[in-house]
């Protein structure tokens, strides 16, 4: 596993995608002013690749010029875990007890956490969605696996009414719920996806992450998005260059 994937684990794993902090000194970045993610590569040594990486996320998928494979279908073993939630100063992040994981193949991704972008950091065709989560898995071998599920304003959707209840008042204290989440709920159900080797969208922008968007979008009301907006009216970086990548598409 090399520095930086051992650097954005850490993050993940003590206090979510959020700060990151290197001799002492706590780096706050942000998604507007000095600390934007146009500036995200000069504010410390250890984000450099945010600006210098080649394989950075999000990214503008393109229908047309991805290409269709039988890709092996994602398996899903998702259990219901306590409502353990964060406000983690850029997003608000529920953090999920160990015991569930995705299959693709051979290839087992444990689920670590899942938090949510507005407007959606991924665009299908130039199109950002209105919100998006990100669910954050590791294999055993210290590699990440990001599942994207895409939000669009429409009907609301009952899961997220148990999640937007339990957000703490205050940053950085994780508050555990007396309810449970099964975070299966929030998926839609078409689970074809689009596939591709990105990066985290935080800092530090580790690359070697494997992405896969969910296709199908699933709902939220207006009333639901703008309770998430209440907290991060916009909470997305803006998408990368795709370079010499390939985006794969399920049949």
């Amino acid at each position: 596993m090399n520095k930086q994937i051992w650097i954005a684990l850490t993050a993940i794993l003590i206090s979510g995608i959020g700060f990151a902090s290197g001799g002492g000194t706590s780096v706050h970045w942000d998604y507007k002013g000095k600390n934007s993610p146009y500036h995200w590569g000069d504010m410390k040594s250890e984000f450099a690749t945010c600006k210098d990486g080649k394989q950075q996320s999000p990214i503008n998928i393109i229908t047309t010029t991805v290409e269709r494979q039988n890709l092996l279908p994602i398996q899903f073993n998702y259990q219901s875990s306590p409502l353990k939630i964060i406000d983690n100063g850029h997003t608000i992040q529920v953090n999920y007890e160990p015991g569930s994981y995705i299959l693709i193949g051979n290839d087992r991704y444990e689920l670590l956490q899942f938090h949510f972008h507005v407007p959606s950091e991924e665009q299908i065709n130039g199109k950002n969605f209105d919100m998006v989560a990100h669910l954050v898995h590791k294999s055993a071998a210290g590699e990440l696996a990001v599942l994207a599920v895409l939000f669009d304003k429409g009907a609301s959707h009952p899961a997220l009414d148990k999640i937007w209840q339990a957000i703490p008042e205050n940053e950085g204290r994780e508050m555990i719920s007396s309810s449970k989440i099964r975070v299966q709920r929030l998926l839609p159900s078409d689970r074809r996806y689009y596939s591709f080797t990105g990066s985290l969208t935080t800092p530090p922008c580790s690359e070697g992450v494997r992405w896969l968007v969910l296709q199908q979008a699933v709902t939220l009301s207006v009333e639901q998005l703008y309770r998430f907006k209440d907290h991060y009216a916009f909470n997305a970086r803006p998408v990368q260059p795709l370079n010499d990548r390939r985006v794969y598409s399920s049949r």
